[in-house]
């Protein structure tokens, strides 16, 4: 199925959850928030989240400055 990350289109499994996705992406760990659909999707439920085909996710991740 096609997703676009951040602007960017990706192929990934059917039926992919978002966690695997991170997986995938070798992003686990570094990010902070994540939208579906510009929808936050909370950490706790990154592991339940499917995907869809189509979906639009966006992927932060929080720096500090100073």
């Amino acid at each position: 199925m096609i997703i676009v990350v951040n602007g960017q289109t990706r192929e990934f499994k059917a039926s992919a959850t978002l966690s695997e996705a991170l997986e995938e992406l070798s992003l686990t760990g570094k990010v902070m928030a994540a939208a579906v659909n510009m929808e936050i999707v909370k950490q706790d439920a990154w592991e339940a989240h499917v995907l869809e085909d189509g979906d639009s996710l966006e992927l932060l991740d929080f720096v500090g400055g100073g």
